[in-house]
């Protein structure tokens, strides 16, 4: 018996199908129908207890594919087009037999199609649909149906993507590539894929050796295995984006951006388009902003209950600045839009000038700066205050024009929202000082400072408890006495995460409130260092230390807060 046979689930407990859901399972399968379907109407708790019983019934063994290595030999000389046709995978082979998983138990056509190709006898286990459909990914790469010829029969939205603007075409030959059905499917399916594993940026990078996919997941880049053949619908791929976000497909020269609208499995979805001219071709970068799946809430953001308490204070005070800081993708925009949504009501009126406008807040007015005819933040600014607004978010403060506006609005009693790109709280005062306010200005309107950064939050299903060697311990990491004795968490792997061990993320943060002690200090111009000793002296928790409240709750790894931030050099040191 093969490994994978060897490695499957088992419930002795449960139940058999009876005829009539046999029946009633076999429509579904042939429809087209999810396995959650079946499981519902026979009332199982979940899609893995259905496929047991459906298995159990028809005598086919169901596997983790998880735990599974194909073996090497089972690809080779394999008739690729069987794959897609039939929703099957070869998990190993010998001169006289082959093993394959399916997610379909009911083509009984597929046996006999691989036995004729093969002329081998062959195994067939069963396996969860989504399971077979990652496996057929890892292996062959996203879109390998496409390129296989295989083109499905449905509609382009059966795709699970459906383009919401109209798209216009013109006579040349990018753009007639461009429209072929192959090449329109590939495109679907890298963006279908990237929606369905949550990425928060698609690269699609060319390089000397063709074309690399990859995807941003909680943060981390990851790899999409793409088959090699790929490469020879560069040139179409790119057009057809470039049509899809309404750019100029001729020019390859210049840097373009655009945006594509669409819906992937029921959900709008925006995706903002930057492609750059490079040694070996034009690269893309996609950051794909699903709006049905944000909900900006601060308690939803991993705010401890002090920080957010006193952030929530900050927010709703009459007039000031408040900033957030950081580095590109660190949260800045959804902190400050959980912000508004905490605060905003029929009493007052929320302007926001941003560039780009991210997610369209119900409620609240936004600008979309447009620097190509002058609508900066500075400018946008000026108009915003004509508007007798009570709260004013600007996108980010980046010159001293829009920071000496900022400082106007709030010392005529607007509440100001920006960020500022500082790698701590302390040194926002001294930014603004550079950028040529005056220090009494910044120290008499800025009211605090929020720095933060994500880590990935370890997976629910496969994060397990372990004694860290002295060596795993950083030496501002006093461990046993912010667990108390409590285990901490480290990541392991499993389905659910892909393998990585995390799965989302959420906030570490600093949040600096300016005291008449740090007035003074802004003021008279002193040190960030100096700033930093004194906020940390009067009760700020470090990016840091927050980091290290995560790793006592097991929320987070050891290694997740060490990636993102610095040891404290203060003299803040917690001892071992």
């Amino acid at each position: 018996m093969s490994a994978a046979l060897r490695l499957q689930y088992s419930d002795p407990g449960l139940r058999r199908l009876s005829q009539t859901e046999l029946r009633r399972a076999r429509e579904l399968f042939l429809n087209g129908e999810q396995l959650g379907l079946l499981a519902r109407e026979c009332q199982f708790e979940n899609e893995l207890q259905a496929l047991q019983s459906l298995g159990a019934s028809l005598g086919m063994p169901v596997v983790d594919l998880s735990k599974i290595e194909v073996e090497a030999s089972a690809l080779k000389d394999f008739p690729l087009r069987l794959v897609h046709r039939h929703f099957l995978f070869p998990l190993s082979r010998t001169d006289a037999e082959i093993e394959l998983v399916t997610g379909n138990p009911f083509d009984v056509q597929a046996a006999d199609a691989v036995a004729d190709a093969t002329g081998l006898f062959v195994k067939m286990v069963l396996a969860l649909p989504h399971e077979v459909a990652t496996l057929v990914k890892s292996h062959l790469g996203v879109g390998a149906e496409t390129l296989d010829g295989l083109i499905a029969q449905a509609d382009e939205a059966a795709d699970g993507i459906e383009i919401l603007d109209d798209l216009d075409f013109d006579e040349s030959e990018a753009a007639a590539m461009a429209q072929q059905a192959s090449v329109v499917k590939l495109v679907n399916d890298i963006l279908a894929e990237a929606v369905n594993v949550r990425a928060s940026d698609i690269h699609m990078e060319i390089q000397a050796s063709g074309l690399k996919i990859r995807y941003r997941i909680d943060g981390v880049l990851q790899t999409q295995p793409v088959p090699q053949e790929l490469n020879r619908f560069q040139a179409a791929i790119i057009s057809r984006l470039k049509i899809m976000a309404h750019l100029n497909i001729a020019e390859k020269r210049v840097p373009q951006d655009g945006r594509i609208k669409l819906r992937a499995s029921g959900r709008e979805i925006d995706i903002r388009v930057s492609i750059i001219p490079m040694l070996h071709g034009e690269g893309v970068v996609m950051r794909v902003l699903d709006k049905d799946a944000m909900s900006f809430s601060l308690s939803g953001i991993g705010m401890e209950e002090d920080i957010n308490e006193r952030f929530q204070h900050l927010i709703r005070l009459p007039h000031g600045i408040v900033l957030v800081t950081g580095p590109t993708g660190s949260g800045k925009t959804t902190t400050l839009y959980s912000a508004l949504a905490e605060i905003k009501s029929e009493r007052n009126k929320i302007i926001t000038t941003e560039d780009p406008i991210e997610y369209q807040l119900e409620g609240i007015n936004q600008i979309q700066v447009n620097h190509k005819v002058g609508m900066t933040f500075a400018a946008s600014l000026r108009s915003v205050l004509r508007h007798d607004p009570d709260v004013v978010l600007v996108g980010e403060i980046r010159d001293y024009e829009t920071a000496e506006n900022a400082v106007q609005a709030s010392l005529t009693g607007h509440m100001v929202f920006s960020t500022l790109h500082t790698n701590d709280a302390a040194g926002s005062f001294m930014r603004l000082v550079d950028m040529g306010v005056e220090p009494f200005l910044v120290s008499s309107t800025l009211e605090g400072v929020l720095a933060q950064r994500l880590v990935r939050t370890l997976c629910k299903e496969c994060k397990e408890a372990y004694d860290p060697t002295y060596q795993e311990i950083p030496a501002d990491l006093s461990l046993y006495a912010l667990t108390d004795g409590k285990p901490i968490y480290r990541p392991k792997g499993c389905r659910n995460c892909r393998g990585t061990g995390y799965s989302g993320r959420l906030g570490i943060y600093e949040l600096l409130e300016t005291n008449d002690e740090i007035r003074q200090m802004a003021s008279e111009k002193t040190s960030t260092i100096a700033l930093r000793k004194a906020a940390l002296a009067s009760g700020m928790r470090s990016l840091r230390e927050d980091g290290w409240l995560k790793v006592a709750k097991g929320v987070t790894s050891i290694d997740e807060v060490l990636r993102v931030t610095k040891a404290d050099k203060t003299g803040n040191e917690m001892p071992l």
